[in-house]
């Protein structure tokens, strides 16, 4: 089909946009407890280096095919191919970024509920005074409702169909308009609450002071994986977005503000989770529960708790819709391309479907905890459900792979004077051709063989 797609109104706003697809829960709920869990400082430079060295080369070889094509993942992947010559098959590499996007929008919104249903939990002060059991127990009575974690992933997923469906700049570019300045916002807010209520001289502490005999081979496993994941690299999203930017932005500069804001969010979010932490006396290592055990039990047992504890869940929440705004846009891009659906019915057709799909990780947590055939999941560290299964499937496997030939289609397939067109006269261009050439796809490589080998040999 021969669709035009809508532009950016402005450079500014597709930064925004960008920005906000890469900030979601990878920032505020895994970088602070792989933090804790990896010696803090030490992890912290690591992941910075990551960062620069293997998060932003992907990101702006994914903008210069998103740009040259001016199409959805699938149909630039396509397209950049056969400009060079080569084979039709690269296509591959938007299609793994239209599946990674479907399957993980079906259970980042489960997870996008949570947010919701906590955010009018704690504003009520339910968790004002309440023990750390009472918590926990809280929240597995909530995992184990099917009918409230329903309603919770209808209602997020509803959100992220209106946006969509309004289009590029009616939707999406309004939607972010207001919600990453409030997002920004809160952070500040947040990490001044902690500097004034929590121990933040020993936050600062733990998350900058640099432990080198720290730094072994898993924190840089970790860190790599972290700085992958945390950008939205590998599953198309900057190509999505790619395609709609104008021919005088320039793409290096715009990949350094959006690995920089990303990065940012991430170290704030630490800055504002971690002083509070320490002043209850948590284990900052205390691994996933602690965005919905360890925090709301501190919030409730800090002054103000409550309406702190819920100006944090607004902000996870406009971070979590930031992000899956992008992952339906990728499917919907193709869906309009492809198969000249108009946006509005793709955005509600594939929303649906989704959640559908959705249901079988809100399942996962209650009525279909373990499926036989799945044990093989525990050797892993997942729980043997869909859940675990898809959250296996797209992080370990297919965001990696997906990486692997991005980098492999800019750096070796597409003719190097079109790459270096799209990228403009930046000096640096030797230093990010090398890198995306040689470093990055053997650097996750590494750390998707790890990951999938790391049970057998622990």
């Amino acid at each position: 089909m021969n669709v035009s797609h809508e532009t950016w109104s402005s450079r500014f706003v597709f930064l925004m946009a960008a920005v906000g697809s890469a900030v979601g829960l990878g920032n505020i709920w895994r970088f602070p407890y792989l933090a804790g869990e990896n010696g803090g400082g030490a992890f912290v430079l690591v992941y910075l280096l990551c960062v620069a060295l293997i998060g932003l080369p992907l990101i702006v070889a994914e903008l210069v095919i998103g740009r040259r094509a001016k199409q959805s993942a699938v149909g630039s992947a396509r397209t950049v191919a056969r400009e060079a010559g080569a084979s039709g098959r690269w296509v591959v590499v938007g299609w793994l970024g239209v599946v990674a996007a479907f399957l993980i929008l079906s259970y980042y919104s489960v997870i996008g509920g949570w947010l919701l249903a906590y955010l009018p939990m704690t504003a009520s002060g339910a968790f004002t005074g309440v023990e750390g059991a009472a918590v926990a127990t809280r929240f597995e009575t909530f995992l184990g409702d099917p009918w409230g974690m329903t309603l919770a992933h209808a209602l997020f997923m509803a959100a992220t169909v209106l946006i969509v469906a309004r289009g590029v700049r009616a939707g999406i570019e309004q939607g972010v308009k207001i919600m990453m300045p409030a997002l920004f916002a809160i952070l500040v807010l947040l990490v001044a609450y902690a500097a004034v209520e929590g121990e933040f001289v020993r936050a600062l502490s733990f998350l900058f002071t640099v432990d080198f005999s720290r730094i072994d081979t898993e924190v840089v496993i970790n860190a790599i994986g972290q700085a992958f994941f945390s950008l939205s690299v590998g599953m198309g999203a900057m190509i999505t977005y790619g395609a709609y930017l104008q021919r005088d932005t320039d793409i290096p500069s715009a990949s350094v503000t959006i690995a920089v804001a990303d990065t940012a969010v991430a170290i704030l979010a630490g800055l504002a989770i971690f002083p509070i932490v320490f002043e209850v006396g948590l284990d900052p290592s205390g691994g996933p529960g602690l965005l919905f055990k360890s925090l709301p039990y501190a919030f409730g047992h800090m002054p103000l708790g409550a309406a702190v504890g819920a100006l944090f869940f607004l902000f996870g929440l406009f971070a979590a819709l930031t992000s899956s705004i992008a992952l339906l846009e990728i499917v919907v891009s193709w869906a309009e391309e492809h198969r000249g659906w108009k946006r509005s019915h793709a955005a509600a057709l594939i929303g649906a479907v989704v959640f559908v799909v959705g249901l079988l990780t809100v399942f996962s947590f209650n009525i279909l905890p373990r499926i036989a055939g799945l044990g093989f999941l525990k050797i892993y560290g997942e729980d043997p459900n869909v859940f675990g299964l898809l959250d296996l499937l797209t992080n370990n496997l297919i965001l990696p792979v997906g990486g692997i030939l991005i980098a492999l289609l800019v750096g070796y397939v597409m003719r190097p004077e079109i790459v270096r067109e799209e990228y403009g006269a930046d000096p640096l261009f030797g230093a990010w051709w090398a890198l995306l050439r040689y470093a990055v796809p053997l650097a996750i490589a590494v750390v998707m063989v790890f990951e999938l080998a790391r049970p057998f040999f622990a």
